[in-house]
């Protein structure tokens, strides 16, 4: 049914451990991904609800990934330190930044849990960018159709200068926004300056339950993301002058 077509693929290490970092618009992508790299395995977080239905719980626990539990506090910690463990092990984790699936297809802000994995267990960040999956399984639809899926991977970031600072938020948000950065790059997706989860509140509200728009969300306003020992980097959406 879905063929992807994969670009990068080289970027993908032979061995060792190594955080894949996609977009998430779909449901098909914790399927699609893990299954275009036939020589090694991919763990990937994936919400601990895919384990209890019946249509999902037999690939999610046949390929190994972990089941990340949206209460947050300790639920989520315990999620994200097996994550880590995998990856001092040498394996290869997959974690969708943004938390959720997009709403729109949009990019939206990253969780800086993927910054934080990858700075506990000292490995590389290979951004990921899915194409394609939004447009054949949003997540407001019942039920997939077909459509051209592309995969993209990009080059691995490295982020051993922060090694020494697993813990300071500032650099947990730095990595992150420059990873959202990259992602944004390799897929052409126009980037939206809050969470996914928070839009998605706000479109299920009624009406006067409207929150405030945040600097660059849901406007053309520039959006502002802070790479990783620099200066904040402005860009304006990829259809803007």
């Amino acid at each position: 049914m879905y063929r992807p077509e994969v670009i990068g693929l080289e970027n993908v290490p032979a061995e060792g451990g190594a955080i894949l970092a996609p977009n998430h618009q779909s449901f098909l992508d914790d399927f699609l991904l893990p299954l275009v790299i036939r020589k090694r395995k991919v763990r990937m977080l994936a919400k601990a609800d895919y384990f209890e239905k019946w249509y999902s719980a037999w690939f999610f626990k046949a390929a190994g990934c972990i089941p990340v539990r949206r209460e947050g506090g300790s639920a989520g910690a315990k999620a994200l330190e097996a994550g880590i463990e995998a990856l001092k092990q040498g394996e290869l984790v997959g974690i969708f930044a943004e938390g959720t699936r997009s709403p729109d297809g949009r990019l939206y802000r990253g969780k800086t849990g993927v910054a934080r994995m990858a700075l506990e267990a000292r490995v590389p960040i290979i951004p990921v960018a899915i194409g394609g999956t939004f447009e054949a399984w949003p997540y407001n639809r019942k039920l997939p159709r077909t459509g051209q899926v592309t995969i993209t991977f990009g080059a691995p970031l490295d982020f051993s200068r922060h090694y020494d600072t697993p813990t300071d938020r500032f650099v947990l948000r730095s990595i992150t926004d420059e990873v959202m950065y990259e992602i944004m790059l390799l897929s052409g997706q126009e980037y939206v300056d809050d969470y996914g989860s928070r839009v998605k509140e706000q479109i299920g509200r009624p009406r006067g339950g409207v929150l405030p728009e945040r600097e660059g969300a849901l406007t053309n306003q520039p959006a502002t993301i802070h790479l990783a020992g620099s200066e904040p980097v402005g860009h304006r959406r990829p259809d803007s002058p």
